[in-house]
């Protein structure tokens, strides 16, 4: 489905709730925004309000956290 979107053509209607259960789905299996942004053509922030839209819960920012000092 993603991948038949043009860049840049707004997405409404039957188009846009068949694209958010997609990327619902590629997410809850672990994708991240910017993987499905990349492999979609459209940006990290559509990606990221279609999944909200939707009721996703989005993960946490990954990598390194700092944790409390050693001292």
């Amino acid at each position: 489905m993603a991948e038949t979107l043009k860049k840049g053509t707004r997405v409404t209607g039957a188009d846009r709730e068949k694209l958010a259960a997609d990327l619902k789905k590629r997410y809850s299996s672990g994708e991240s925004i910017r993987a499905l942004a990349a492999s979609t053509g459209r940006s990290y922030g559509f990606i990221h309000r279609i999944l909200s839209e939707s009721g996703v819960t989005l993960r946490g920012r990954g990598g390194a956290t700092r944790g409390k000092s050693k001292r």
